[in-house]
């Protein structure tokens, strides 16, 4: 997943607090946030700062199931939904990419 992002960004970050990323992302710092395992309360604030600027959280099968699963992906609408297709784009393994082999 994160090799799959990477390709499409210039660096990951991570704070180390879910609560200050959601915020960083509410405010513009950060374009976009995507977690695994989080607890409701790691969610609920940021979530809300999220929505009240405008921007969209899912889960990551693009629902808004995240309070029950705990995957969390975060951004304005654009970006959001940029993250999801990337993370759910199939994963192609090194031999398959050099032979040309892999299907999409």
């Amino acid at each position: 997943m994160v090799k799959q992002l990477l390709s499409h960004a210039e660096d990951l970050r991570r704070s180390g607090s879910a609560a200050l990323d959601l915020a960083y992302v509410a405010s513009g710092r950060l374009d976009g946030f995507f977690e695994f395992g989080l607890k409701p309360c790691d969610m609920a604030a940021g979530v809300l700062m999220v929505r009240e600027a405008g921007g969209l959280c899912l889960d990551f099968d693009g629902n808004e199931k995240f309070m029950e699963s705990g995957n969390l992906v975060a951004g304005n609408l654009k970006v959001a939904t940029q993250m999801i297709q990337t993370m759910r784009a199939p994963k192609v393994t090194v031999a398959e990419a050099k032979a040309g082999t892999a299907e999409f």
